[in-house]
C-alpha cells in the first residue's frame, strides 16, 4: 500500500520536519475554533437542559429538542453555505455552525441526567432542610454530571472532526492542510492534517475523561475508590 511504502514514510517525515510551524499554527487555529464552539454549546445547552428537566412542559421540550435536532441534521457544507450570506467568511460562521451542531447531544444528555435523579432522593433532601439551590448543586448536579460529561465528550470529538470543513470558508484549521494536500496531490499532507485532528480529538477526550473521573471521586469518594 502507498501509505506504508518507505517512499511515503520518508516524504511524511520530511514534510513534518519542514512544515511543522504550519502544522502547529493550523492545530492552534483548529483548537480555538473547536474550544470556542464547545464552550458556547455548554453555556447554552446545559442551562436549557436543566430548565427543561425541572419544568418538563411537553410542548416546550418538544419544541426545543425539535429545533436542536434540525440543526443537527443539516449537512455541514449546506449549513456553512447558509451562514455565509449572514456572517461572511472566516471564523465567525465556522464557530456558529459548530456551536449549532454541539447543542443537541449536550442538551439531550443534560436533560436525561437530571431526569434520571431519583425523586425520592430529592424528597429526602427537602425533608432534611435542603433548599432548591442546595438540592441542585449538592445532589442533582453531581448525579447528572456523568451524563453531561458524556454528552460533552462525544460533542468534542464530533466538533474537532467537523471543524476540518471550516477551511472551506476561510477559517483555517487542520482542514487547510487536508484541502491543500488534495489540491496538490500530496498524500502525506492529507495524512498529516487528518492525523493531527485525530490526535487532538483523542487528547481532548482523555482530558475531559480525567476531569470527569476527578469530579466523580470528589462527589463519591467511596464508590470511586473501589
Amino acid at each position: 500500500m502507498l501509505l506504508l511504502s518507505s517512499e511515503f514514510l520518508q516524504d511524511f517525515v520530511d514534510l513534518i520536519r519542514e512544515r511543522y510551524p504550519d502544522l502547529l499554527r493550523a492545530t492552534g487555529q483548529h483548537l480555538i475554533l473547536s474550544a470556542v464552539a464547545l464552550a458556547l454549546g455548554v453555556l447554552v445547552a446545559v442551562p436549557i437542559g436543566m430548565l427543561l428537566a425541572h419544568h418538563p412542559v411537553k410542548w416546550a421540550r418538544s419544541g426545543v429538542f425539535g429545533v436542536a435536532n434540525i440543526f443537527q441534521t443539516i449537512p455541514s457544507l449546506a449549513l456553512l453555505a447558509l451562514l455565509i450570506p449572514l456572517f461572511g467568511i472566516g471564523t465567525t460562521p465556522a464557530i456558529l455552525a459548530l456551536f449549532l451542531y454541539s447543542l443537541m447531544p449536550i442538551l439531550r444528555n443534560t436533560y436525561t441526567g437530571f431526569r434520571s435523579v431519583d425523586p425520592a432522593i430529592l424528597e429526602s433532601a427537602r425533608g432534611m432542610g435542603y433548599g432548591a439551590a442546595q438540592r441542585l448543586m449538592r445532589i442533582q448536579f453531581p448525579l447528572a454530571f456523568p451524563y453531561i460529561m458524556s454528552g460533552i465528550r462525544v460533542t468534542t470529538v464530533y466538533i474537532i472532526s467537523w471543524a476540518t470543513l471550516a477551511t472551506l470558508i476561510g477559517a483555517g484549521g487542520l482542514g487547510q492542510l487536508i484541502v491543500s494536500g488534495i489540491g496538490v496531490n500530496k498524500e502525506e499532507l492529507v495524512v498529516a492534517g487528518a492525523a493531527a485532528a485525530i490526535i487532538l480529538a483523542l487528547l481532548a477526550d482523555g482530558l475531559l475523561g480525567g476531569i470527569e473521573r476527578r469530579v466523580a471521586r470528589r462527589a463519591h469518594p467511596k464508590a470511586a475508590s473501589k
